[in-house]
This record gives structure tokens, C-alpha cells and sequence, in this order.
């Protein structure tokens, strides 16, 4: 199934809009964010150059994402990293076996197929109720890039100086339908690389221009 990671530009045009689609969303990880003692989602002053559109960034393959998280997982718990052609088993045990470790993770612990993640720093993701029965736990973009260069070299990835990112989606993909085709990477973490160089340039544009990542 396809995953689009898509970036929202937290802009004053857009976040102080009456039209704004995801206020909604906004104020539920505000209340999150303040329940923790942290800062409100930031909102920037418009700049010329810096466009207030909802735009897609990244696209890959669920299947994909779990294993880039599989391999997270191993490697944080010191465990040998190896390549699968599918999930199986192992990674339910690992998830099972280290469910607090997995809960403290913003790369593993979020939803496939909503939530976010905003240009705040906390240590471990957020969750109540109502993000819970929602898009699920809310992450940190920064928290998400700590994660990626941590797994970088795991699955053959300079963190310091790694590959371009593969182009975004031409158009919005349903989750019903395949994945596109990855680039040819003959690594035997092929597609772990795919994810990960997405997610990568997700967090870094997300700190950079002051955008929120959010799953499609």
C-alpha cells in the first residue's frame, strides 16, 4: 500500500485563516503539546519565497516504513541488523518484546496512515485520548531526525553526507493502491533506504522552512 508524507508550511496565512483545513488538528496538538508543559505548534510570519501550499514530499511503500523501523529497532537494542524480504514474525517480537523501548520512538511509535509530527523538541511522542482515537501519537520532527541518524549507517547510509532524496509523488496516492517503483539501490536495504531518504528530507524542510510533516 502507498504512504505520501506530505509537508504543511505552519505560515500565518495559512494557520490564521477561518478556511485553515487543519485547524482542528492544530488545536488538538497544542492541547497535547501544553498538557506536556511544552510550546504551542509554532507559527511563522510569512517571507516572500515561502509558499503557504500543502505540498507531498516523500512517497513510499507501508511495508516499507515498518521495515525501517524494524531495523531501528534492532540496532537501538543492540542487535545485529539484517535485511528481510518481508515482515515476519521477529518484528512482532520485537514490538512485543520492547513495546516501552518501541513507545519512546518517534520513528516507530505513529500511525501509518495519519498523524504528525511538528518542528518542536521533545524527548519521546506525545499521546492522550483524544490524538489516540485521532491521528494517533503526535511526534517531533527533530525527535524523528535524531532517530534517522541513528539507523543511518545501520543500513548503509552516511548520515553526514547521504543521498539525494528521491522525488516526491507526482500526485496523491490512495492507500489502495501499490507503491511506486523505487530507484535502483543494489544495498540489500534497499528499501529501508527509500523510506529513510524520504523521512529525511521530510524532517530536515520540516525544521528548515517551519512546516509540519503529516501521513496521507
Amino acid at each position: 500500500m502507498a504512504c505520501d508524507l506530505w509537508l504543511v508550511p505552519l505560515v500565518d496565512v495559512l494557520c490564521h485563516s477561518p478556511d485553515n483545513p487543519f485547524a482542528e488538528e492544530i488545536a488538538s496538538y497544542d492541547k497535547a503539546l501544553g498538557e506536556a508543559g511544552l510550546p504551542s505548534v509554532p507559527v511563522f510570519a510569512y517571507m516572500p519565497g515561502l509558499s503557504g501550499d500543502v505540498a507531498p514530499v516523500a512517497g513510499f511503500d507501508y511495508d516499507a516504513l515498518h521495515f525501517l523501523r524494524r531495523a531501528y529497532l534492532l540496532q537501538l537494542c543492540g542487535l545485529p541488523v539484517t535485511p528481510v524480504d518481508e515482515l515476519g514474525g521477529d518484528y512482532e517480537q520485537l514490538l512485543e518484546m520492547f513495546e516501552p523501548t518501541a513507545q519512546q520512538s518517534h520513528l516507530v511509535w505513529h500511525y501509518d496512515h495519519a498523524g504528525a509530527y511538528v518542528p518542536v523538541d521533545f524527548a519521546a511522542p506525545l499521546a492522550n485520548e483524544e490524538l489516540l482515537a485521532g491521528g494517533g501519537p503526535l511526534g517531533s520532527a527533530q525527535g524523528l531526525l535524531r532517530e534517522l541518524m541513528f539507523v543511518a549507517p545501520a543500513i548503509g547510509i552516511d548520515p553526514g553526507n547521504p543521498p539525494a532524496a528521491p522525488a516526491p509523488p507526482g500526485r496523491p496516492t490512495s492507500l489502495e493502491e501499490p507503491a511506486g517503483p523505487i530507484p535502483y539501490d543494489g544495498s540489500p536495504f534497499a528499501r529501508e533506504r527509500h523510506v529513510w531518504l524520504g523521512l529525511h528530507a521530510a524532517a530536515t524542510r520540516s525544521l528548515g522552512q517551519g512546516s509540519m510533516i503529516i501521513f496521507s
